[in-house]
């Protein structure tokens, strides 16, 4: 029936009814109520990919397990330094198979990226082997009205797909006024202003093959194909959930 996969904090574990992103009967994975080693610096490991799969377990209840534990390195400079090279649309993420890593399962590499310009990512394996690559094209460039993400796996032919319907940016841009207050109220009483159109649905010779979608309790992505190597499909939602609007708070841009 297929997967899905969301951004979870690894500190939070919300019971499995509240975390079902509309599936019935999740119960969280066991293992991850054990110890979870001392708090990381830097906020490494703070948060974590998690997936629902097709499957029940002997009880007959959906299994909810963690993919990966995410890693935000920073570079000499520290934080700051990496806050300055993230606003041109570098990214440093390193994927876990554990918290206390032990097992590296890929780490995702920038190859280019400029303020306003395309951003290429590649993604390897433990070994360095190619997992595929990640491309953001945002929009306002060459004529785009949308952003724009390419997911490559190796062997496999590229999936574009386009953040948001077109109808509901419209919609968003003829409510701007409202947004710009819902943000200020946000700033200063807590409340919540209202994102940008997120939806995003991945292609290949018109097959849907990825959705970027909301799942009532967080944005999720479902793997519509059985192909999907879940370590480049867990580096891709880490890279969406960076690419937070400014209306949002970026996992990889917190200071734990």
């Amino acid at each position: 029936m297929g997967r899905m996969m969301w951004l979870g904090d690894s500190g939070e574990r919300p019971p499995a009814t509240e975390a079902a992103l509309t599936q019935p009967g999740h119960t969280a994975d066991k293992d991850q109520d054990q110890d979870q080693g001392s708090e990381p610096q830097n906020g490494a490991l703070s948060c974590e990919i998690r997936m629902w799969e097709a499957s029940r377990a002997p009880d007959g209840t959906d299994l909810v397990r963690t993919v990966a534990h995410l890693e935000r390195p920073l570079p000499p400079g520290g934080l700051d330094e990496y806050r300055k090279v993230r606003k041109q649309g570098s990214r440093s993420i390193v994927l876990w198979a554990d918290p206390h890593r032990e097992r590296k399962l890929a780490t995702v590499v920038t190859r280019t990226a400029s303020k306003g310009r395309p951003a290429t990512y590649d993604v390897v394996d433990e070994s360095e082997a190619p997992l595929g690559s990640i491309v953001r094209e945002p929009a306002a460039r060459g004529g785009r009205a949308r952003t724009r993400w390419t997911v490559q796996q190796t062997g496999r032919p590229a999936a574009v797909g386009h953040k948001g319907h077109p109808f509901w940016w419209v919609v968003w841009w003829l409510i701007w006024p409202v947004q710009l207050i819902l943000a200020f109220l946000s700033i200063v009483g807590g409340g919540a202003a209202a994102r940008t159109p997120r939806r995003t649905k991945w292609r290949i010779d018109g097959e849907i093959v990825l959705d970027w979608h909301d799942g009532g309790y967080e944005f999720q992505l479902s793997l519509l194909a059985d192909w999907w190597d879940e370590r480049l499909m867990a580096a891709l939602v880490a890279l969406e959930e960076s690419h937070e609007s400014w209306l949002g708070d970026a996992w990889d841009n917190v200071s734990h």
